[in-house]
Formats: C-alpha cells, structure tokens, sequence
C-alpha cells in the first residue's frame, strides 16, 4: 500500500475513534464558519492530491507534487486579501484553495483538476503545465524552478511603493498591498532565495518601502536531504531589516493568528517580514518517490502521525465549530467530488499542435495612451547645454544616453535599475546624468547581484512598469540567467498571456575591449539568449541606430509586452575612428525623438552584388574597414547590418542579399553557437548562393595584447572575401 493511502485510511481511521494527536487549544481569531470554511479548503487540496495520483496512474493526468502536509497555508490566503499578489511554492494548492473562497464565482476544483489534466480549457495555463495560478485570485503561475520567484517578489513589492510616487498606466496592485512568496526550507538554502532575502533587508535598513511576506514553510526536508534542525529559525531570526515571526502549521487557529500579525506588520510599516511555518511532508516529495528508501519507518509515521487535517478536526471541535463526525463527512464527500469532477476534467481536450503550444510564447498586445513625445520646453529643461551638441555627431554612448533621457521624458513609467547606473552613470558613462534629472526613484542604484537586478524589474513590470534593468557586462548575465530563461520568458506562456513582464534588458558585452577584462568583460558568447523562446535580441552598432532601436525596443516592451535585450557593444560606445585616427568617420547625429528602426529591419550599406557581408555590431565595423581592400581587388560589396539578432530576421535577410552572388558571415561570437550557424543554415536552405563564415574562435578571451586573437579581424575579412568569390590572387 503506498503511503497516500495508508494517511487516507489512517485519516478514516482515527477520526472515527476520535484518535487524535494532541496540541494547543485554539487560538482566537477565527469564527466557527471562517475555521470550518479553512478546513473544506485544506481536505480539498488533500482530496485533489489523492485524485492527481490515480489521474496519473489511469494515464489521465501528468504532475504529482501535492501538497500534503502543508495544508495550513489556507490559513496564510485567509490572513491577506486576494488582491496582494502571492508568488507561491509549488506546494501551495490550499492557499490558492482558499483564496478561492474570498473571490466570488471561482470554480476552484474544476478549474484545478483542468490543469492536473493538462486540458487545453485549463484558465491558468491553458494546458501547458501543471501549475498554480490564476488572475482573478492575482496569484501569476510559478514553475517548479527551486527559490527563482523570490527576487521578483521582492520587486512587485517595491513597485508599491514606486507606484505611490509614479503611478504607471498599466498598474495592476492596489495602493495598500503587499507581495508574499513563499518557498520550502530546503528552498531556502538556493542562492536565488538567499540573494532576495539579503535585497529585502538590504533596502529595509535604507528605509525604503518594501511590503514583503516571505513565507517558508519548513517541513525538514528536500526531496531527499534533511535540513538540519533549528536551520531556519536560526539562519532568518536576525535578518537586518525583517522581521521574524514563527508559527505552527499544523494549527490553522495559531497559523491565522500569526500569519495576520505578519501580514499587518508589512502591510503598516511597509517592511519585509518573514514567517517560518513549521509543516510535515506527507507522501514523499511527488507520486514515484518512495520516502522510505532514505527514511526511517518510524520518521515517515510520525509526520503522518502528525496530520495537519488531524490537528484541524481537533481544534474545530474543540472550538465548537464542527465535530468529528461532520469533518469525517466533509473529507468523505469532497474525495468523492474531487473524483467526479476528475473523471469530466479528463475528457476535455488538450492541446494538439506545435502552433497550440506555442501560440502563448508572445504576449498579447495591451492598448496604451497616446503620446506625441516629450515637450521643447521640457527636453530643453531636461537636456541643457546638451541639446545644442545634439547637431554634432556622437559616440555611440552619448546617443544611447540621449534616447533614454527622451524616453523616461516620454513615458513616466520607465524605470532604470542597475549597479552603479546613478550616481556614478554606469560603467562606461552611459547612464550619466539619467539620476539627477528623473531621481533615485527613477533611476535605481541597486546592490551587486544581477538575480535581484531582474528581480527587480520582473516585479516591477507585473505592476505596469517598463523597466530597464542594466546587466554591467555580458559575463554577468550568467549569474542570473534563469531570471529571463525561468521566469521572464516563461511568464506569458505559463498563463496563456494573463500575466506579463515586459522590460528592455540593457547588456554591456561583446569583445574587442583593447588590453581590458578578459573573458569577464570581453563575452562574445550570445547562445545563453538566442535559445530563449519568446526573447527579442537588438544589438544596433552605430550610435544613430542605437537611438532608433532603443526607441523600438521600449514600444515592443510597452505595447506588445515583450521580454527584450538590448546588446550595447562596448567597444563601439567610445568609437569616432574608421579607417584612420580624426576622421571621425564612425560618429552620428542623433536621430529626431519620433525615428524608429522597427523590429526585423535590417540595414543595407552599398549595392554592390559581387559580395554581400552579413553581420551585426563589431562585425559591421570591421566589415566598413575591409571596404577600401575589397574594392581595390575589384569586389562590389554591400553590407548588411542584422541589427536584430532574434527572432532571425529570415526574409529581410533574403531580400537584402537578392543579385548577390557571395554571401560572407562575419560573426564575433564563438564558432559553435554563434548566429552564424543559423544564417549558414539559412542561405543553405533557401538559396543557392555561395557562404563562408568569419567567426571567433571557440576560446575565452585574453587580457592584455592578444585580446583579440580569438575574434574576426579586418585582414580575416578581407583574406575570407576574396577567398570565397575567388578574386585571391
């Protein structure tokens, strides 16, 4: 017998005898009906789990991590209101249960068990995973991704105090709310929640605003590793900056009256909090885990034992708000509900097609105010003695600075947030000023951690925020990828387009930094992005372009919701040289505020049709450099910069290289993974064109004189150009 029926029966069981365990007598705080209303809620979330294990095994159903054991919860949703946004642990089936109960006209079961049958109707997910979630309950789904939706819960909070100070268009979250998450002990322990907690008490201690219930419910174990005794209580309790509160979860009486103190101390003092809730795991961690191949009889008896339903028919009869006997008759009738509502959910179709399954990857559009721009008098106000430069041309650098000055000018709900983008302007300069003219609310120095840096703006975005969070260096983003891979990108797809975090990822990268960083600040690596479904990659490589592309990515993000990264090559921000040094060949004027380079337009430089260079930032400028060689061999070229680099603009590419009869690939990322493997495969597949490839080499990058050994070189270009069309002497 395996162990979920074993503390069904044990349930039936005792509960007849009235054998149950012993424990404090309820606390005050809840009415009979609220309790009894909390104990229908915690046997549906057991009853669905029983029904998801025999959906499983009758091929009917696809996820079995239940949530047995952590039936207190419902407790948690019952202390907040169903407008504060919860990101929950995937072992939260009774607080969503629950929340259910504060909302009118939610079909919490059926909905539920549509998503155990991955059907197609399911209303969270439309058939794409077993997750919790729903709109009506603001509750975004979570995939079982360990700790990663904690950094975004820590920045929905601080979007609520942004919200007071600058109310975006979009905003989803009333004034008063708060942002709770909650996670497993053993959760607790991942570098993604460690790094939320530490940004947590990190802006407390600032006095800033940060209404946050973190809510760890503490069972002694993950999977199949325990967490040694006392951990939590004594890693959490003297957190700078949040405050500590503990209850038992077993005791839905003692659950409420705690987790209503914490609710109400962040809900006041607009300051994190942290409530340890200590549960049982019941069945082991999902449906083919046996726990007592790496635990003791006696240990998987006594947290069965230990029943949180047990404990909640005792306090209910104790309180005079149900007996045993009425309990045992609503366990007995929501098991036989739960299997007849199963056995319907089932027969609902699923998705079918590739098309089906990926027809949420792009979030829908969302309809947004008019706007003509920003003012004369303001860009005049805001811009001073730099207006006047603005008829000169510029580095790459200043024009990307100007076009987010216009944009934070234009649409309030731009926020930047970055290490050092304030006060000291960025890394490279780009951001100067943006701080003193929009403010720290505006333009947010955060602390070192790039997780809690797309935190920030993933939370922020669920709010109706755009935000433009910067990555200092390429290298970087891969302390925090799954920030964007596991939750960014996934976001829409997992609701089916109900919850969305647009935003404009600005990256620093690409090599070519003379003698500087190495493989720290030269990553010409860009495959951790190009694989990302849903993503959109821009990377401009003139400073005019920048501004335009820019422009777009913050309309993509605005408008069409979409997950964008902005590549800024950093050796091309301070460039002004072409061929040789004052000609100043390399800077642009900057573009008037209303230009755009829209989404897939690539650039097309000279007509020629012996050779057309297919590239994208660095790559361009090499390409520009190479021009006086190849025309002295003869060689009519154009060259045609990429400007987007996903999704791959397919036929614009095409089109640009129509009457050429050479197509040359020059690409400074590595030779494995790099865009030119798709573009090799492009032309091979729909032309018949001739294609070669300049590329880096598969190597990091050295500091010091040999730095760009590895990556393509004028004298490649030429050398492969005329290799390929066979002009090479």
């Amino acid at each position: 017998m395996d162990r979920a029926q074993i503390v069904h029966e044990n349930f039936l069981t005792r509960v007849a005898a009235r054998d149950l365990p012993a424990g404090a007598l309820p606390r005050p705080g809840l009415t009979a009906p609220e309790a009894v209303s909390l104990f229908r809620s915690q046997v549906l979330s057991r009853a669905l789990d029983r029904t998801s294990r025999a959906m499983q095994k009758a091929g009917q159903g696809f996820y079995t991590i239940g949530s047995s054991g952590h039936e207190g919860m419902a407790a948690v949703a019952h202390a907040l209101r169903p407008t504060d946004i919860a990101f929950l642990h995937y072992r939260d089936a009774a607080f969503q249960i629950a929340r259910a109960e504060q909302v009118p006209g939610q079909q919490i079961a059926w909905d539920m068990l549509l998503s155990f049958a991955c059907s197609k109707e399911d209303p969270t997910s439309g058939g794409r995973h077993k997750v919790l979630g729903s709109k009506a309950l603001m509750i975004p789904p979570q995939t079982s991704t360990i700790a990663s939706h904690l950094p975004k819960a820590v920045g929905a909070a601080y979007s609520l105090g942004a919200a007071r100070r600058h109310d975006p268009e979009h905003r989803q979250l009333p004034e008063d709310g708060i942002a709770m998450c909650s996670f497993g002990d053993a959760s607790a322990n991942h570098s993604t929640a460690q790094g939320a907690i530490n940004t947590a008490g990190w802006t407390s201690v600032q006095s800033i605003p940060l209404p946050l219930l973190f809510v760890c419910e503490d069972n002694g174990i993950g999977i199949s590793v325990k967490t040694p005794k006392g951990w939590i209580q004594a890693s959490m309790e003297h957190r700078p900056g949040i405050r500590y509160f503990q209850a038992n979860g077993l005791d839905i009486y003692e659950t409420f009256a705690v987790a209503q103190q914490a609710a109400e101390y962040v809900r006041t003092r607009r300051k994190p909090a942290f409530l340890h809730l200590k549960t049982v795991r019941l069945y082991g961690h999902a449906g083919a885990d046996v726990p007592t191949t790496y635990l003791s009889r006696a240990e998987v008896e006594a947290d069965e034992a230990n029943d949180p339903l047990l404990h909640s028919v005792r306090l209910l009869d104790q309180a005079g708000a149900l007996s045993p006997d009425q309990a045992l008759k609503i366990y007995e009738q929501t098991c036989a509900r739960t299997d007849r509502i199963a056995a319907d959910a089932a027969t609902r179709p699923h998705l079918s097609t590739a098309a089906e399954v990926a027809a949420s990857l792009i979030p829908p559009k969302r309809p947004c105010k008019p706007t003509n721009g920003p003012s004369a008098e303001a860009r005049a106000a805001t811009f001073g003695s730099d207006l006047r430069a603005m008829d000169d041309p510029q580095p790459m650098a200043r024009l990307i600075n100007w076009a987010l000055t216009d944009l934070m000018l234009e649409h309030g709900e731009i926020v930047c947030m970055g290490e050092d983008v304030g006060r000291k302007g960025g890394v490279y300069g780009v951001t100067q000023k943006l701080q003193a003219r929009f403010g720290p609310d505006r333009v947010i120095d955060t602390l070192l951690d790039e997780q809690s840096i797309l935190g920030l703006a993933i939370g922020m975005a669920h709010n109706g925020f755009v935000p433009i969070p910067e990555i200092q260096f390429l290298a970087y983003l891969h302390n925090a990828e799954d920030q964007i891979r596991g939750e960014a990108a996934t976001l829409p797809f997992f609701s089916n387009g109900q919850f969305t975090n647009p935003m404009v990822v600005r990256i620093a990268g690409l090599g070519y930094q003379k003698g500087f960083g190495g493989h720290f600040h030269n990553d010409n690596s860009l495959a951790v992005l190009r694989d990302i479904p849903g993503v959109i990659i821009a990377c401009p490589s003139t400073g005019a372009d920048a501004a335009r592309m820019l422009r777009e990515c913050v309309r993509l993000a605005r408008e069409e919701q979409r997950v964008v990264v902005f590549l800024e090559p950093i050796a091309l921000y301070p460039m002004r040289d072409l061929h040789e040094g004052q000609d100043g060949a390399w800077m642009t004027r900057y573009p008037a505020p209303g230009e755009r380079i829209a989404l897939g337009e690539v650039g097309v430089h000279g007509d020629g049709t012996d050779l057309a260079i297919v590239t994208y930032g660095n790559g361009h400028y090499l390409s520009k450099q190479a021009l006086p060689e190849l025309a002295a061999a003869g060689l009519k070229t154009r060259i045609i910069d990429m400007r987007w680099l996903a999704p791959l603009p397919e036929q614009a590419l095409l089109e640009a290289t129509k009457g050429c009869k050479h197509v040359l690939i020059v690409d400074e990322c590595r030779r494995t993974g790099s865009q030119s493997e798709a573009l090799m495969t492009l032309f091979a597949e729909q032309t018949d064109l001739p294609t070669a490839r300049v590329v880096a080499e598969d190597c990091f990058i050295a500091t010091g004189p040999a730095y760009a050994a590895p990556l393509p070189s004028k004298d490649g270009i030429v050398a492969a150009a005329l290799t390929l069309t066979g002009a090479a002497k």
